[in-house]
């Protein structure tokens, strides 16, 4: 057998906690299906005096963690230690630099870095591997890059955010208000004490611009993907959205506009990426992910629609997709291959492409104003709708609210172009009937 692949991990958090038990439980499995052992030598992290749950004993501690990539007895680095720069980036860049290759569960950095990154890999030969950065452990990278290889995919649409999904589906299940359940997640441990990036639709937006790079071979782009959070989303909307036939759900949606299977670098491609609350038919497959699951939907021009589901975070999970990189790696160099692009294409090779302009896009809009009680309002709004060329498909108002005097006009509209509601939402721009800002929902039919 092959001689060891020895790691150096930083970040014993959760994950990294995950990681050293599951090496240890599944040690006779991993060394088995990967060919040789993959033994932790070195370990690092900001506090040595934490109880992390394992025993560290057997590893030696580095004080400074971006320099164990410059160790000699290390073949390979995990970063577990997360954010787009600062130490993760430089230990990551060190790995690279010194010939190691590098598994991260980083999906801030490499949405943010990640082209350089595989760029730099390439150079040196060296794999960069990033299953875990998306959806924990459900493998759509991998099945992406290899087991959807042979398709042009067309589109990919996912529920990329646990907090979010526990938060709108417990919310859903029990009638409570959004800010009740946000905290009832944090206590849990399902949201962070600052949930930002979560509620925000910002983690979600970093796993989309990943996707989007592996599924259309574009280059990373995060700055033009488009991110929006569910904070505005209300116990009524959930309510409304149920009596219509649909569930809300945070959808990352990606696609291209002429894009020409095989011949990429050639066509006009635009991409579109956006982060919404969605309303998703009850028939639709993301609508029956619940609590803190993530979901992927992909579809190939060949292989029609694929659907990847599980659990997308905690330490279980997410380790598992970080050492079954591992397991890659041992093999590919026990076989002397090539570990192979991490983008599935040469990084040098991904297309970039503009963003897509969304307005001709055809579709159903839930759209909810928060309006003052006061007569003319509803006409005021319609009118909008009109001059915006919105066709209103049916209407809801919801009776006296007990908080000043606002009501809740709720709209589902016919198909139509996008550009007609963000028209018409234009036009009611700073109305004074209005007490908060509309809230646009797009629908997704199954």
């Amino acid at each position: 057998m092959a001689e060891p692949l020895r790691i150096a991990l930083a970040g014993l958090g959760t994950v990294g906690a995950g990681v050293i038990r599951l090496l240890a439980s599944n040690d006779a499995l991993v060394t088995a299906r990967a060919g040789r052992e993959i033994r932790i030598i070195a370990v690092s992290a900001r506090d040595r005096s934490r109880d992390r749950g394992v025993d560290l004993s057997p590893f030696e501690w580095c004080d400074d963690m971006t320099a164990m990539a410059c160790r000699d007895d290390i073949d390979a680095v995990v970063e577990l230690v997360g954010g787009a720069d600062g130490p993760a980036l430089t230990l990551a860049r060190n790995a690279i630099r010194e010939g190691k290759a590098l598994v991260t569960a980083n999906k801030a950095m490499i949405a943010h870095h990640g082209l350089a990154l595989a760029q730099a890999a390439e150079a040196a030969g060296v794999p960069l591997r990033f299953e875990a950065a998306v959806a924990g452990g459900v493998p759509v990278i991998k099945a992406l890059r290899e087991g959807a290889a042979a398709n042009a995919i067309v589109r990919v649409q996912g529920i990329l955010n646990g907090t979010c999904n526990y938060i709108l589906s417990t919310m859903e299940d029990t009638g409570r208000d959004f800010g009740d359940v946000l905290a009832e997640a944090q206590a849990l441990g399902y949201a962070e004490a600052d949930p930002t990036f979560d509620i925000e639709g910002i983690d979600a937006a970093h796993k989309l611009a990943i996707l989007s790079a592996i599924a259309f071979g574009a280059r990373l782009d995060f700055a033009s993907v488009s991110a929006e959070g569910i904070a505005r989303v209300r116990a009524a909307d959930i309510a409304r959205a149920a009596d219509l036939g649909f569930v809300i759900r945070l959808v990352g949606t990606a696609d291209v506009e002429n894009a020409e299977p095989g011949n990429a670098g050639s066509s006009p491609a635009r991409m579109l990426q956006r982060v919404r609350p969605c309303l998703v038919a009850r028939d639709h497959p993301l609508a029956h992910v619940d609590g803190p699951t993530n979901a992927v939907v992909a579809e190939g021009n060949f292989s029609g629609r694929l659907l990847f589901q599980g659990a997308g975070a905690g330490d279980g999970p997410t380790a598992s997709a970080v050492v079954a990189d591992l397991i890659d790696i041992a093999r590919a160099a026990a076989d002397g291959r090539d570990a192979g692009p991490p983008f599935s294409i040469p990084a040098d090779r991904l297309v970039p492409m503009a963003p897509s302009e969304p307005g001709d896009r055809r579709g159903r809009n839930y759209l909810r104003f928060t309006v003052a009680d006061k007569p003319g309002v509803l006409a005021e709004i319609a009118a909008a709708m009109r001059d915006g060329g919105v066709s209103i498909e049916s209407l809801i108002q919801q009776g006296r609210s007990t908080t000043e005097g606002e009501v809740l006009v709720v709209m589902v509209t016919h198909d139509g172009p996008e550009r007609c509601v963000t028209d018409a939402m234009r036009l009611l721009e700073g109305s004074p009937s209005l007490t908060a800002a509309p809230l646009v929902m797009p629908i997704l039919e199954a």
